[in-house]
């Protein structure tokens, strides 16, 4: 892995100048009203680590951040200038800008009546910034997408005229085929965890409506009639009407309102409706797909999100020159996501499974090969992959400063009966390998039980800081964040006969 370092702050500063020409070139000119428009922005995070993202929009935005009641959701303000580092935040799934907010939206007593005033609401509501920065927003997508098509040619280029680097067209094509079918591949860690109803505009004689002619001479950058829909997120049990029903009926007055057309999957605008007992936020959506799946090409059984993996990280506040391990490391997502923010540190990728090995390997050398068609030179990331006992660590004593893993859930990987040994004995060698008094580590698990069984008899090296409940695709997990304690780590062989000490 020698040939994997600097990637990861190429990636950012790019992003992020990238980001800043094109939002620029978008609003410059005379009297451009965008040019300090302010709006709300709305992000989906992690459930349990809407604390975590507030403060990363505090540190990166230098903008106050409020954590909404429904779990998984933040709101700050932010002039139209912040929206390219909106973008490369870590923490956030999704983004949208807030049309308009109702914190204690007053629901009439029959379905009739509320849906009649979701059909009026459409017509009240303030569209004009927030379509703004929509504009804005996919303006400057369509720049980068334009721009990364430029220098993927450019690389085919430079690839076919190589030497010795020549690689066989088929090659690509079955790469590509391979990462376009590895990035369908979700499974209970990427799949959202909500107990709402969530239902998108459909309906026969919204789909079937007819576009209005006129709608071009409305909208100055596109010449023909847009294309949107509704989705409504719902949580509560006190509504009288469904979610399928609400994007129904404001989708109906959102369609005659502006003369769109309806279209659920070639859509250019998606309305959000979200209801969370009584509060209503109407936005409209900034990102196509979550931002979590950033960093993996190839996914495994038990692929863990970006978004996570950062929160994770984040917990364990990383300083500068750390030696930061994940010991299950799976796909890599925990040590590729703190290679690409923490790239002052050392991440060391780890797992007894070969493939797992494999498929971290892979990952790492396209998040390389991204950086390299930006046209920049890269000496690699601050990270190395191997394969390894997890209970017999190939690492000095007291020499690691963090650990960061996904334990085996004895879902999908492992079983419940195997962690009864297997958890105890993570924790022993990880306390043999993490440094006292300054060492710390952030365990993801969801057999809490038999995590809580392991780490009670082991207080006298691991001291519990805190507890992040999440919810991972329907089941209840945690983040344990713990400090190795001042103890010295002693070997079973010289304590109480050479027993195992659980």
């Amino acid at each position: 892995m020698s040939d994997i370092q600097e990637a990861t702050n190429q990636l950012l500063d790019v992003n992020l100048h990238e980001n800043q020409r094109s939002i620029q070139m978008t609003e410059s000119g005379p009297g451009s009203e965008s040019e300090h428009l302010q709006v709300t922005i709305g992000a989906t995070v992690p459930t349990g680590f809407e604390q975590t993202a507030a403060d990363e929009v505090r540190e990166k935005l230098r903008s106050s951040c409020k954590i909404s009641k429904d779990r998984g959701k933040i709101y700050f303000d932010i002039s139209v200038e912040s929206l390219a580092q909106v973008h490369c935040l870590r923490s956030v799934d999704n983004l949208f800008v807030v049309v308009q907010e109702f914190k204690d939206y007053q629901f009439k007593e029959t379905k009739e009546e509320v849906l009649k005033d979701f059909e009026e609401l459409a017509g009240k509501l303030s569209w004009s910034d927030p379509l703004k920065v929509w504009k804005i927003n996919t303006n400057f997508k369509k720049k980068k997408t334009k721009h990364k098509k430029i220098n993927q040619n450019s690389s085919k280029e430079k690839i076919d005229n190589g030497q010795g680097d020549k690689r066989d067209e088929k090659d690509v094509k079955k790469e590509f085929t391979n990462n376009a079918l590895d990035s369908h591949i979700l499974d209970y860690y990427e799949k959202p965890a909500i107990k709402e109803e969530i239902s998108t505009l459909v309906g026969d004689d919204l789909a079937s409506c007819k576009d209005e002619t006129d709608e071009s001479s409305k909208e100055e950058t596109s010449p023909e009639v847009l294309k949107f829909r509704v989705t409504c997120n719902r949580a509560g049990e006190k509504h009288c009407f469904s979610s399928n029903e609400a994007a129904r009926d404001f989708g109906g007055a959102v369609q005659d309102y502006f003369k769109w057309k309806a279209d659920m999957t070639n859509f250019d605008v998606e309305v959000l409706l979200n209801i969370h007992n009584n509060e209503i936020i109407v936005g409209i959506a900034l990102t196509e797909e979550s931002l979590h799946r950033r960093n993996i090409t190839h996914f495994g059984p038990t692929t863990l999100r970006s978004t996570l993996a950062y929160g994770m990280l984040r917990l364990c506040a990383p300083q500068p020159t750390d030696i930061i391990v994940d010991p299950m490391c799976g796909t890599g997502a925990i040590p590729i996501e703190g290679a690409t923010e923490w790239a002052n540190c050392f991440h060391i990728a780890g797992d007894n499974n070969p493939l797992a090995v494999n498929r971290a390997a892979n990952n790492i050398s396209s998040l390389l090969t991204k950086s390299q068609t930006k046209g920049k030179l890269s000496c690699g990331l601050p990270i190395d992959a191997i394969q390894w006992d997890i209970c017999n660590l190939p690492l000095r004593t007291g020499s690691v400063d963090i650990i960061v893993t996904d334990m085996p859930f004895g879902k999908r990987m492992g079983s419940k009966k195997r962690n009864w040994n297997l958890y105890p004995a993570c924790l022993w060698e990880m306390s043999r390998v993490c440094r006292p008094r300054t060492g710390r580590a952030a365990l993801l698990t969801q057999d809490k039980k038999c995590f809580t069984k392991a780490l009670s008899g082991m207080g006298h090296v691991w001291q519990k800081v805190h507890t992040v409940w999440v919810n991972i695709g329907g089941l209840h997990a945690a983040v344990y964040l713990l400090k190795r304690t001042p103890q010295a780590f002693v070997h079973p062989s010289e304590q109480d006969g050479g027993r195992t000490p659980w």
